[in-house]
């Protein structure tokens, strides 16, 4: 039986934040997390030609703080802010409370491992093909700065009539390296012929706590008391 831990879950704490950053108890916090799930869905949907990658989302007395990840923040704001005053009314009737909205624009789209997938879902649907479409992506990721990335896709791949999986792989991507900074997404891709699944690993490099970064500055540096 294959083990398998998410590579952000593993790395929450260490150098991945948290998306959803408030405490609740009891009911409370059944309703508020179910909440989170319609802000996410609402603003994942409004945000689609957007390239939404993220949603955080923060909670203070009487107020929610959420922050968009996009790769096309333009899209997203609309023409002297319509968009994201429509998202901002929707998003306060949705929580009864006044809704902080931030929008934050995402560098490199091509190492972001959520929009690479939804790019290759995107791609398969249009009847691409599925090895075309995964190594045009790690050939745009590779040249953007990305160390590593692995590409898996499973399903009825060209309407076969078995499904099955193929991996394709490039550079270093080490799961198990707790201060790797390693971006992971999954999504599916609706084809005439079944669901296509397909999950990225990105690999961007050795990241950091912030208390790590610290030790390291003041490692050989003597200090009088």
């Amino acid at each position: 039986m294959g083990r398998k831990v998410h590579p952000i879950g593993y790395r929450l704490g260490i150098n991945k934040p948290w998306l959803g950053r408030w405490y609740a108890e009891g009911e409370d916090y059944t309703d508020q997390l179910h909440q989170d799930l319609r802000i996410r869905e609402l603003a994942m949907k409004d945000g689609e030609r957007a390239g939404v990658s993220a949603v955080e989302v923060e909670r203070y007395p009487g107020k929610v703080k959420v922050t968009l990840h996009t790769s096309k923040p333009g899209v997203l704001i609309g023409r002297k802010g319509e968009n994201v005053k429509i998202l901002r009314q929707e998003l306060e009737a949705l929580t009864g409370k006044k809704v902080d909205l931030d929008v934050k624009e995402i560098k490199s789209p091509d190492t972001d491992a959520f929009l690479v997938a939804e790019n290759i879902a995107g791609q398969l649907e249009r009847r691409i093909s599925y090895r075309r479409a995964m190594k045009r992506a790690i050939q745009q990721a590779m040249n953007h700065g990305a160390e590593g990335i692995k590409i898996s896709v499973s399903g009825r791949l060209s309407g076969a009539e078995m499904a099955r999986r193929v991996t394709l792989r490039e550079g270093r991507v080490p799961l198990q390296t707790l201060r790797a900074d390693i971006d992971f997404a999954k999504t599916e891709a609706l084809t005439t012929y079944g669901q296509i699944g397909i999950k990225v690993w990105i690999y961007r490099g050795i990241a950091m706590a912030p208390a790590e970064e610290k030790v390291e500055a003041t490692e050989g540096v003597y200090v009088s008391e």
